[in-house]
């Protein structure tokens, strides 16, 4: 009886193998196109690195879908223009210190424009012009969410781009003024914060302060004077001053870049890569960008310094006034006898990072012959990079496809060399082989936020082909990591301006603590926490999610978004309000490679748009230091709002001729004396 079970067994066994079988070898066919194709996209890249048998996933393994809420912004603010006197004040600290150009500005930060001084920052394609004596906080910088604090001062508001889910507020000591559409507008408020004027020259606004809302229209000029009550009176727009004429001039030298043809105008830094350089086609690369007037000796990530900016870590500030898109997007190749800048695929909004760098000796404990440093080389098109700060797998692929010509699969294969096998010398690096690719400096000069080009180290090439390649480095920063290569200011801004509170509709990100605080808090070691989230190796990409992440979308630009979203529910693209009478990029006529972008189908302005939400409601149960909850809005006068409206109507002059060719910049404006 015993003998007839047995025999069952075998034979339900076999059925079951012989099953199995043809459905294993299917899948293995399956994959061998793909795997070959990573294989020839490699570029010196090793094999996938599979786990050892019997090996576990780390403890932290998580879903490449979770926890994607802590991931960092995927944009900052960047300061790109100083005319005058300048200081900013790291979120968190207290010292003041002279502005840098193209240090990334992040929630928390503060700037101010002295007397007779001027400052331009770019979030994305969005502008942010700063008059005199005007004090801004930077409340929130995210990736769906700009939020200000105009204390006192002139700003000047260029919006290119708003989606359903962007928010672009001004808050101001009485009012919060929100963006609904693409336009240019103006907020001016008095040195006592009692009064705040908004002009619309083109667009559409929400005024939401003392329990009332107000819509602000192209051509009107709205000003609010006291805090808990609003004074309400509209008008025509006044003469241009010397601020708007400035703002202007920028506004239509953007709208004629040249580089917006090949990268997206979401990339922030993009405005100055027309002055400075050239684009042409590189075989193997496609169109590239090269720096014009470059010294003896340039390499990237040389000429300029390390900063310490939380969550991200080490950050590379470049000293050139080009220097911000091609260090923090995008990847470089030395072709022939110089460097280009190779961007990745046109996507409505690449991911930022803070350098795109392999680290060379960075090791704790490790030793040059010449002494302690620190070492880094570019990374080439098509090398992964991955974070030395906290993210999650879905970051890390986006930050990658982003940025570069790479697919998930491959990422996929160095995370598992680097993360998990931590084996990251096996893989061969363009750059590094580069005569002059790396540079090595002494700890103190990187710490210290001093500049790299002139305390270079020499470092013997054999030592540094020999030297450990890490995706980070175990080096600690200091307070002066954070305030950077700025010296103390001897003329702070006015009291009021740094503690006089806001009124915001929407609740601001929390304050950043003081670095003092953080590293108290990290024991001393905050450079060497558990910052890359692990994932266990090997963990399978669906083929249908990476074929649809590379479809371009019908406006011939690469979607962003989550690959490895959870949810396969197919949903409505948002709305997307496009710049009125912005004409449609023009495509190179040289040739691309066979990955380049479809031209982007220009669209005219959706008739529809973003209302004004009367219903909404702030909430009151948050507190921050320097701002509180605008007053719940409450029914009005409409007769007087009507009344208002008619009066600015009939005063309003005839319109202009329409010009027989569409252009992006605003109405032209007369000339008008400047604002006391």
């Amino acid at each position: 009886m015993k003998t007839h079970r047995w025999s069952w067994a075998v034979i339900v066994a076999g059925l079951a193998f012989m099953l199995q079988a043809p459905l294993g070898i299917k899948a293995q066919d399956m994959q061998a196109p793909q795997d070959s194709q990573v294989a020839q996209d490699a570029q010196g890249l090793p094999d996938a690195q599979s786990p050892q048998p019997g090996a576990q996933a780390p403890p932290d393994a998580q879903s490449p879908t979770q926890d994607t809420d802590q991931d960092p912004s995927t944009r900052v603010a960047r300061l790109n223009l100083m005319e005058g006197s300048v200081s900013f004040q790291p979120g968190g600290e207290n010292d003041w210190v002279d502005a840098v150009l193209n240090r990334p500005l992040v929630t928390g930060d503060n700037l101010w424009a002295d007397e007779d001084s001027r400052a331009e920052v770019h979030v994305g394609s969005t502008a942010l012009r700063l008059g005199a004596k005007t004090g801004i906080t930077l409340l929130e910088v995210s990736d769906r969410a700009a939020q200000i604090r105009l204390a006192q001062g002139s700003l000047i508001v260029k919006v290119r781009h708003v989606d359903d889910e962007d928010t672009y507020e001004i808050d101001t000591p009485n009012i919060a003024f929100t963006v609904l559409q693409p336009g240019d507008y103006r907020i001016d408020v008095g040195p006592d914060g009692n009064r705040t004027e908004v002009t619309v020259w083109r667009g559409r606004g929400e005024v939401t302060g003392g329990g009332s809302s107000y819509t602000v229209v192209a051509y009107q000029h709205a000003t609010f004077t006291g805090t808990d009550h609003l004074d309400y009176d509209l008008g025509q727009i006044p003469d241009e001053d010397g601020f708007d004429t400035w703002a202007l001039q920028r506004d239509q030298a953007e709208d004629r870049s040249d580089s917006a043809n090949y990268v997206s105008r979401e990339m922030t830094g993009y405005e100055d890569l027309d002055e400075y350089g050239d684009w042409s086609y590189v075989a193997g690369y496609g169109t590239c960008w090269r720096p014009r007037g470059l010294v003896v000796g340039w390499a990237p990530y040389r000429f300029g310094h390390w900063i310490w900016i939380a969550p991200w870590g080490w950050t590379w500030v470049e000293d050139e006034p080009w220097g911000f898109a091609p260090f923090h997007y995008g990847r470089w190749a030395f072709v022939g006898a110089g460097w280009f800048w190779v961007p990745g695929p046109v996507y409505v909004r690449p991911v930022w990072a803070p350098a795109l760098v392999g680290w060379v000796g960075g090791a704790a404990g490790f030793r040059f012959s010449v002494g302690v440093g620190v070492g880094w080389f570019p990374l080439a098109p098509g090398e992964v990079f991955v974070p030395g700060y906290r993210v999650s797998r879905v970051y890390v692929n986006n930050v990658n496809i982003t940025n570069t010509r790479v697919d998930v699969t491959r990422v996929t294969n160095v995370y598992n060399t680097v993360v998990v096998n931590r084996t990251v010398n096996n893989i061969r690096y363009a750059n590094r082989n580069v005569s002059g690719g790396v540079t090595v400096v002494s700890h103190d000069t990187f710490v210290n936020a001093r500049p790299v080009s002139r305390n270079i180290v020499s470092v013997p090439p054999r030592e540094l082909a020999s030297a450990p390649v890490s995706h980070r480095i175990g080096v600690e920063p200091v307070r002066g990591s954070v305030l950077g290569a700025g010296r103390a200011v001897a003329n702070r801004p006015p009291a009021a301006v740094t503690s006089r509170p806001v009124v915001a509709l929407r609740t601001p990100a929390p304050m950043p603590r003081s670095f003092q605080q953080r590293q108290e808090q990290a024991g001393g070691h905050l450079n060497q926490q558990p910052l890359v989230r692990q994932e266990a190796p090997g963990r399978p990409v669906p083929a249908n999610q990476a074929k649809r992440q590379e479809q371009p979308s019908p406006d011939g630009f690469r979607p962003f978004g989550q690959p490895n979203g959870a949810n396969n529910q197919t949903k409505p693209q948002p709305r997307v309000y496009e710049q009125q009478g912005t004409p449609p990029p023009e495509r190179s006529t040289q040739p691309e490679n066979q990955n380049a972008q479809p031209p982007r189908e220009f669209r005219p302005p959706q008739q529809t748009e973003r209302q004004p939400s009367q219903e909404r409601q702030p909430t009151q149960d948050w507190s921050h230091p320097l701002a509180k909850p605008v007053p719940p809005v409450r029914e009005r006068n409409e007769q007087q709002k009507e009344q208002k409206f008619n009066n600015w109507q009939q005063q309003r002059p005839a319109p202009a001729a329409r010009p027989s060719q569409q252009h992006s910049s605003p109405p032209s404006r007369q000339e008008r004396p400047s604002k006391k």
